[in-house]
């Protein structure tokens, strides 16, 4: 019998889950939870769902942080959040600035394309979380259902400033955050789980 496709979910990092720095997060007490998101992971993994981050990181290509600061980043990252009882399954990260023209860069879909690769999933049945139109425009050119979350670089977005990117990402769903998300997609899951 074929193995089932895990059910899965695509994170950004800045600004989804922990606050967005401009100055990039560059060692493990830089990387500040957002209010909820921990526990928003959490809420998934209980209920099915695999977490994997796609993060853009052209600190490292910039030479503002070296691969030992990145992995320790994300070593506090999987520590807070194991103690909220939540797992990131596996960050997947573009470390190239955007002169490098790479294909991992978001808004490219190489790393969402690498992601549906290692888990043998159908992108259009993984939902992607972003805070920018950059992730929204990678998450439509994967495939992926574009969900934006209003807070990190999205945070103080009016209505009219929002207009043209739910123009660019049709299909888009808009939330306040990232529990607002996870409570949004276990809503429809049960609700399709009762349709007729």
């Amino acid at each position: 019998m074929p193995m089932q496709a895990p059910k899965l979910v695509i994170l950004g990092r800045d600004g989804i889950l922990n606050r967005f720095r401009e100055d990039h997060v560059k060692e493990p007490a830089e990387w500040e939870s957002i209010p909820g998101a921990l526990e928003a992971v959490a809420k998934l993994n209980h209920s099915g769902w695999h977490v994997v981050v796609a993060t853009n990181q052209s600190g490292i290509g910039r030479g503002m942080i070296d691969m030992a600061a990145v992995n320790a980043v994300h070593l506090q990252m999987m520590k807070l959040l194991a103690a909220k009882g939540g797992r990131i399954d596996a960050v997947f990260f573009c470390p190239h600035t955007p002169e490098d023209n790479c294909e991992c860069r978001k808004p490219l879909p190489g790393m969402m394309r690498d992601i549906a690769e290692r888990y043998g999933v159908d992108l259009e049945d993984v939902p992607m979380v972003g805070d920018t139109l950059r992730d929204l425009q990678a998450a439509r050119a994967a495939g992926c259902p574009p969900h934006l979350v209003r807070t990190g670089r999205a945070a103080h977005l009016t209505e009219e400033e929002l207009a043209p990117w739910l123009a660019a990402v049709p299909g888009m769903v808009v939330h306040d955050d990232l529990a607002a998300f996870a409570s949004h997609l276990l809503q429809q899951e049960l609700a399709s789980r009762f349709a007729v």
